[in-house]
């Protein structure tokens, strides 16, 4: 959780999370039933603490085409949040298929659920606002270099780290206003 602690305001809360691994099966025993506990839980967190968003970076899924039961499980953990008044801010990641994330997004956009699943050669930034001014969080799904290389061809980018490297180099980040960034990499 996240409070800001210029002045006297308490200034934006925010919780976060990653590596859910929704429809995950040990021994080929789902797990599906401890993770809906879980992510109820996490519902009594945000009744309790009143957080203003909700941070999810990647591995929402545990393999690229999750399950029906994983799928409708974070359907129902997203429209909690929403009826609770949260913005959501989800990257994808490593396990996750960015083009499955990404489905649906323009639309949960409108209704202040902001989702990153595949890099398109920029970051996408959404600006909120608390007492102490704008707050920009960037959302960076999981990157590949080879991925990231073809947006930065005059970059040598070899390395994960390169990688972040270039796109945060190449990113219009007002270093005078509050930044942060919501990522899932190595």
């Amino acid at each position: 959780m996240f409070r800001s602690k210029k002045g006297m305001g308490i200034g934006v809360k925010l919780l976060h999370t990653s590596d859910l691994h929704i429809g995950k099966r040990v021994n080929e025993f789902s797990m599906i039933e401890d993770q809906e506990h879980i992510l109820k839980e996490m519902l009594k967190v945000v009744d309790e603490h009143k957080p203003d968003g909700f941070l999810i970076a990647g591995d929402i899924y545990d393999k690229g085409i999750p399950g029906v039961e994983a799928v409708s499980l974070f359907d129902w953990f997203l429209t909690e949040l929403h009826i609770r008044n949260l913005a959501v801010f989800i990257v994808s990641g490593n396990h996750d298929s960015s083009e499955r994330i990404d489905f649906g997004g323009r639309i949960m956009e409108e209704n202040n659920i902001h989702i990153a699943g595949t890099y398109n050669g920029e970051l996408q930034k959404v600006t909120i606002k608390d007492e102490f001014g704008p707050i920009n969080i960037y959302l960076m799904p999981f990157i590949k270099p080879a991925t990231v290389r073809r947006f930065y061809p005059d970059l040598v980018i070899e390395t994960y780290e390169e990688a972040v490297e270039g796109i945060i180099d190449n990113c219009d980040i007002n270093i005078s206003e509050r930044n942060l960034l919501v990522a899932h990499q190595f």
